[in-house]
């Protein structure tokens, strides 16, 4: 007996194989897409013996290589020279390895001329085996009783206890296994009874389930009672659309996905949605013969869901849905919209009160907008102001240096919230174009937009904002501002000037004017603040000559920017 190893050890230590392995896997997948066809159709249907030629053709690319074709089978999995060729997974009647396996056939050899004398009734015995209910013979009974020209096979006796197993490959070598001389003489009554179990042969304690068996059934009934079978349904239809050339057929699968896709969001079954739009998608680029119009039938299927009408009407169902399901199958669907989605998803975003269904916006959002910057760019000029400002915090998000000519035109025609919001916006960018738009807004008529503008200037050491800002501070407008807009002008100017501008700072600071009148306590206050900010020696000396100023306000601005400065 021979020690177990790995799979994956096996596989290394094979040699090359004898012809390339994809040659063997596509005729497996053709042959598999050719069962499931032939299950799903009627005898008289066309496709019937269009995938009976799908599998001839694959054999014969097969026979170009080799005279015999020998699979081994292994619960679900088929190999061919010691290699995994086709795993279906798990363990179901759609499992063509584990349909052969589970009736004790291991082995499987093709001949030429298989795929013309044995397909159609190997294709007949599995539906009956399908079918089958528990009185019925078993696939390995089946092939017995059929005379196959070119398809031999092994198996194991499953009723077997304690021995080998009987294993063969030729019908004449399966009878004499089987059947004992003894057996044979003995007629055929008792042929019957050595060849087929009657319930009256056994002790019916003896073979009672203990409760692991019990549980593995119930596990398996109820498994297989749950499972879903739309995607099975969308995997045939597809199936037949790709080996269908007929343009009727075609496009009466067409408007069958269509009317599926709508009954799948309208139902809930986001994931199921998703897993059509994938996989039509790949059908579109795959099927052999497709008619442009065709292609563009499930193509189409995509973009329906991108389209601002039903994706809105999806959304709002959304709006008003409490999302205690797993939300990665909504999540799946939006990673499928298309670019022209953005505009409704912003608009959804900036409306929505609906926490779990705004983070999942936010998401396609964000990834809609990172592919397709011409698109959100376009939405920074749109109509709906709800649409605007989430394409303006969008760009914000995403440092998007192409958004700063949109974001620029915003500051002269846009409401001052969404200028406010643009100048934001330009900050977090932080490029020197995004910097030269913002010098422009300096001068907004709106009080938020400049304080906004001249903050982001000086903490960005935009030095070429300095004469605007110099000119606001010498100016008489700024005078008559409130204390919140003074101060951003004086700080800004502070962090820009350096000691070039100590000699303004500290006339607005302690200069006396006509018969010893100081300036305005505010606009002193603000000299000290930005003295402050300059930090050097020079503004230290002009600080301390104010440092026992009589007014309350400009003495505690000067104490604070002294111990502001690094001593």
């Amino acid at each position: 007996m021979t020690t177990p190893v790995t799979a994956k050890a096996e596989e290394d230590e094979l040699d090359e194989p004898s012809f390339p392995i994809i040659v063997v896997t596509a005729l497996l997948k053709t042959f598999v897409k050719a069962v499931r066809a032939y299950s799903l159709y009627l005898p008289n249907n066309p496709m019937h013996a269009r995938a009976l030629d799908a599998v001839r053709e694959a054999f014969t690319t097969v026979w170009k290589h080799t005279d015999e074709l020998e699979l081994q089978i292994v619960e679900t999995q088929f190999k061919w020279e010691g290699r995994v060729v086709l795993d279906e997974g798990e363990r179901t009647s759609d499992n063509l390895a584990w349909l052969f396996y589970k009736d004790g056939i291991r082995e499987l050899k093709f001949l030429p001329g298989f795929e013309t004398d044995d397909i159609a009734s190997l294709f007949d015995l599995l539906q009956r085996v399908r079918k089958a209910n528990a009185d019925d013979d078993d696939l390995l009974t089946l092939m017995w009783e059929w005379e196959f020209a070119s398809l031999q096979y092994r198996y194991i006796d499953l009723t077997a206890e304690g021995g080998p197993g009987v294993e063969s490959m030729e019908r004449a070598e399966q009878k004499d296994k089987l059947l004992s001389p003894e057996q044979t003489e003995s007629g055929p009554e008792t042929t019957t009874s050595s060849t087929v179990a009657r319930l009256d042969d056994f002790d019916s304690t003896l073979y009672f389930l203990d409760d692991d068996e019990v549980e593995y059934l119930q596990g398996e009934i109820k498994r297989e009672f749950s499972m879903d079978l739309r995607p099975a349904v969308i995997a045939s239809l597809l199936d037949t659309f790709e080996l269908q050339k007929d343009p009727t057929v075609r496009e009466e699968i067409c408007g069958l996905l269509d009317y599926f896709l709508l009954v799948l969001l309208s139902t809930a079954q986001y994931r199921t949605a998703a897993y059509l739009l994938r996989e039509a998608g790949t059908a579109a680029g795959r099927a052999p013969d497709l008619l442009e119009p065709q292609k563009q039938r499930l193509m189409q299927l995509g973009e329906l869901m991108s389209d601002p009408k039903p994706l809105g009407q999806l959304l709002q169902a959304l709006e008003d849905t409490s999302l205690r399901a797993p939300q990665m199958e909504l999540d799946e669907l939006f990673q499928l919209l298309q670019s022209r989605a953005l505009e409704t998803i912003l608009g959804s975003i900036g409306r929505s009160n609906n926490t779990e269904l705004r983070m999942l916006l936010e998401h396609a959002a964000t990834r809609l907008a990172g592919t397709s910057s011409a698109e959100l760019i376009r939405l920074i000029g749109a109509d709906d102001e709800v649409v605007v400002h989430e394409a303006i915090r969008r760009a914000a998000a995403l440092k998007s240096p192409a958004a700063v000519p949109a974001l620029g035109k915003m500051l002269t025609v846009g409401e001052a919230d969404m200028r406010v919001a643009a100048v934001n916006a330009l900050t977090e960018i932080g490029s020197p174009g995004a910097m030269q738009m913002l010098e422009r807004a300096i001068s907004d008529e709106d009080r938020e937009v400049r304080i906004a503008a001249v903050r982001s200037l000086g903490a960005q050491r935009t030095r070429s904002s300095l004469p605007k800002i110099e000119a606001a501070i010498k100016g008489k407008e700024l005078r008559e501002t409130n204390l919140t807009e003074k101060m951003a002008f004086f700080e800004a100017y502070g962090l820009l000037c350096g000691d070039g501008g100590i000699a303004l700072l500290d006339g607005l600071l302690n200069s006396k004017g006509f018969m010893g009148k100081r300036d305005d306590g505010e606009i002193r206050a603000c000299a000290a603040m930005a003295l402050g900010k300059v930090a050097t020696p020079k503004a230290m000396e002009s600080l301390n000559k104010a440092a026992g100023e009589k007014d309350v306000i400009v003495r505690n601005a000067v104490s604070r920017a002294i111990r502001g400065t690094p001593g």
